[in-house]
């Protein structure tokens, strides 16, 4: 992973079609090494996930190329690497673990390095069923879902609601769940982590942790889908 860092690194402070293309080869180089990786952790999330195992690089990869026609930003590149890892492919609107190889060099996305469970795209249908199946099982989803989770991953509550709907009790415990929008975990990490040795491998014990929530989300994607 040293090299694809120190590639993201150097295109944020490179961010044009010039430099790109100049440094086409080395970013092919690196684009293999991810692929690898990629697939490493297709393989060893499938082991826990049978869903996981039949996806292929296409099915959770993204282009580095930035669509800026309707983006205050220009820069024509990403500067991250990302996969998405879910039920289907990323465009099946599932629940699935994410990970995600920014510049490092902020606290922020996507300069962060984070892993997510959950998604940030769902059908509206979806979210009025989480809603009642969180409030109605409040008990199992914070001792078995929640509880699961690494204490790493935290509830990502970026473009929540900023109160309870109406028809559920402000000061209930899983109040702040029902103003999600997105219903997701996340747990940031640092460079020595996605540096160090056998990298797929300690993503995807991380990631085994948050299996119960994807499960448990992907149960009202798929109840909303048959209805």
């Amino acid at each position: 992973m040293k090299e694809i860092l120190k590639f993201v690194r150097d295109l944020a402070q490179n961010n044009n079609r010039e430099w790109f293309n100049a440094n086409k080869p080395r970013y092919q180089a690196v684009l293999k090494q991810w692929h690898d990786f990629c697939l490493e952790l297709i393989a060893e999330i499938g082991s826990f996930d049978p869903d996981i195992a039949k996806l292929t690089i296409a099915d959770c990869t993204y282009r580095i190329y930035r669509d800026t026609r309707f983006s205050p930003d220009k820069t024509p590149y990403k500067t991250h690497f990302g996969v998405f890892l879910c039920p289907g492919g990323k465009k099946s609107m599932h629940a699935g673990y994410y990970f995600h190889l920014g510049t490092g060099l902020s606290d922020s996305y996507p300069h962060a390095h984070m892993l997510a469970s959950g998604n940030y795209c769902y059908e509206p249908a979806v979210i009025p069923i989480l809603r009642e199946d969180i409030s109605d099982g409040w008990e199992e989803f914070s001792s078995q879902v929640l509880a699961a989770a690494d204490a790493r991953f935290a509830i990502d509550m970026d473009g929540a609601l900023k109160k309870v709907p109406k028809g559920y009790p402000a000061d209930a415990p899983y109040a702040r769940f029902m103003r999600l929008k997105n219903y997701c975990l996340v747990a940031g990490v640092d460079d020595d982590f996605v540096t160090a040795p056998h990298l797929a491998r300690r993503v995807a014990a991380l990631f085994r942790t948050t299996k119960p929530f994807n499960d448990y989300i992907n149960r009202a994607v798929d109840f909303a889908h048959s209805h």
